[in-house]
């Protein structure tokens, strides 16, 4: 009996050593896992074990203000920072990716969400072209021979000629003479060889054979002879005036044809390497955006223009009912034969930085999470996604703005880079002890200078969420007299800033996108 006493005693013993050393072990775990939380936070305990949400029921680890996650509080009540309630976080969000954002705050803010979509969509982008005469079918009104301009009917440049319209008579001396020998042949009653003979003289001097038709019907010399329009269009050249004279394969007049014009295309340099001979254009008239007019790209023009950066692409539109005329500014759709396969996410859903762009994605647990995409050519309302996103997916289609603020706040986008470098604005949380870290934050956003100084730039930018300010135009100071000297006014910029004593000071300013 004593010896069972003795054994459960030492059993008893060696269960406590255990527990202890288990004990030891978590807290010594837990004490190393907490101590940068610990050093982070202010000088309040954290929530207990059991503090459980009246309204959840789930666990709450401790209450907080989102815009200054890393001061924590032990109960709920208002906000010292800001006019807000403190909001709880609870103990199953603490190994998950993403926020959550409770479903009547979703309503009350108007989230709605798209699914990402495969697609066929033609291959193409958009560009401008303005309409030019047709010069392959441009007809030239020229003189054969030496003479004078006996009439001039057309009076000015850029008339309007009907098909056959007469556009100037023209007296030749020189045809008087060949004329005059082949009547005297034909009335000494010469063989026909002669005859002939005389008539191809004629013909070398280019006289008409209605002419020389009319010479044999009426037996009278002719030394006027009337031009006429081959085409219906418009007079682009008149090259004389009444009584002058003209020699030989001089240009008179030069009558292009509206039925059918060009369209040159202005196709940036981006876009350079994507336009082919033989692609589809769909053009509208910004006048009216009902009227449709197609073709084919025909020849693309060698050469970069110096002054737009553009590639110039050509092609025929046809113009039968004469509702255009050269120099009007067309809207053109450039697209493929064939449709593309493509991964499709709304427009709107995009959050662009400049230099990444976001999209905020609906994990399967509910959770909101900021995800990194490339992003193709627009096809309407939708832009394609290249990466980073599959099919079938949702994604925050309205209110990405505020959910990408708090999930920033809580440095889900840093984790997202590996890095803890804050971007479109975003801040990474300080602790309220650490005034001196809070100094060496900077801040980043985009906006257009309005005034440039020796001590300040003055910008009218977008909005900054990490200090909660909305769209303004402000001055921030310059670090330096001669800093930024290739900053104009009127340049769109993305600039860098941070807290001084004397309010805010520029750390970089450089132009969107790397050009201006």
């Amino acid at each position: 009996m004593n010896q069972k006493i003795l054994v459960r005693a030492v059993a008893s013993v060696f269960v406590a050593v255990a527990l202890l050393g288990a004990g030891y072990v978590i807290g010594t775990h837990r004490s190393a896992t907490d101590a940068p939380m610990a050093s982070a936070t202010a000088a309040t305990p954290s929530a207990p074990a059991d503090k459980v949400d009246p309204k959840t029921g789930r666990k709450v680890l401790y209450w907080h203000d989102p815009m200054v996650p890393n001061q924590h509080f032990d109960k709920p009540g208002p906000s010292p920072f800001m006019a807000m309630a403190l909001q709880p976080v609870f103990a199953d969000e603490g190994g998950s990716s993403g926020i959550r954002v409770d479903s009547g705050l979703q309503q009350n803010l108007g989230i709605r969400y798209a699914t990402v979509r495969r697609q066929d969509t033609a291959e193409g982008f958009d560009a401008v072209g303005s309409t030019q005469f047709d010069e392959s079918a441009a007809d030239v009104v020229q003189s054969r021979v030496t003479g004078y301009i006996d009439h001039l009917y057309a009076s000015a440049p850029m008339q309007r000629v009907a098909k056959g319209a007469p556009i100037a008579s023209l007296f030749v001396p020189d045809w008087l003479a060949p004329q005059e020998e082949y009547l005297a042949l034909k009335r000494g009653g010469m063989d026909d060889g002669l005859l002939e003979g005389a008539r191809a003289r004629m013909r070398a001097m280019s006289i008409p054979d209605g002419l020389i038709a009319s010479l044999d019907r009426t037996g009278k010399a002719q030394t006027h002879v009337t031009l006429f329009a081959q085409e219906t269009g418009v007079l682009t050249e008149l090259n004389v005036r009444d009584g002058a004279m003209v020699s030989p394969g001089q240009t008179l007049a030069k009558v292009a044809g509206l039925s059918k014009l060009w369209l040159v295309v202005e196709i940036p340099e981006s876009l350079a390497l994507q336009v082919r001979p033989g692609m589809l254009v769909d053009a509208t008239f910004a006048g009216d955006p009902s009227q449709h007019f197609s073709g084919h790209i025909r020849e693309i023009l060698p050469g970069i223009s110096t002054s737009s950066r553009t590639l110039q692409a050509r092609l025929e539109i046809d113009n039968a009912g004469l509702k255009l005329t050269p120099g009007m500014l067309m809207r053109a759709h450039i697209s493929g034969a064939k449709p593309v396969s493509r991964l499709l996410v709304p427009s709107e859903a995009v959050i662009t930085t400049g230099k990444r762009s976001i999209v905020i994605v609906k994990n399967s647990d509910g959770r909101l999470q900021p995800v990194a995409i490339t992003v193709g050519n627009d096809a309407g309302d939708d832009t394609e996604v290249t990466s980073g996103l599959t099919e079938g997916q949702q994604v925050v289609a309205s209110g990405q703005f505020l959910i990408d603020s708090e999930a920033s706040l809580k440095s889900v986008l840093p984790k997202l880079e590996g890095s803890v470098v804050p971007d479109a604005g975003a801040s990474v949380p300080v602790p309220a002890a650490a005034p001196a870290a809070a100094a060496a934050l900077t801040y980043e956003t985009t906006g257009k200078v309005e005034k440039v100084t020796p001590g300040d730039i003055t910008f009218s930018h977008q909005p900054v969420p990490a200090l909660g300010w909305g769209a303004m135009t402000m001055t921030f100071g310059k670090p330096a007299p001669t800093a930024f000297p290739d900053v104009k006014v009127g340049d769109s910029v993305h600039f860098i800033f941070k807290q001084s004593d004397d309010g805010y000071q520029l750390t970089k300013v450089e132009p969107v996108g790397g050009t201006k």
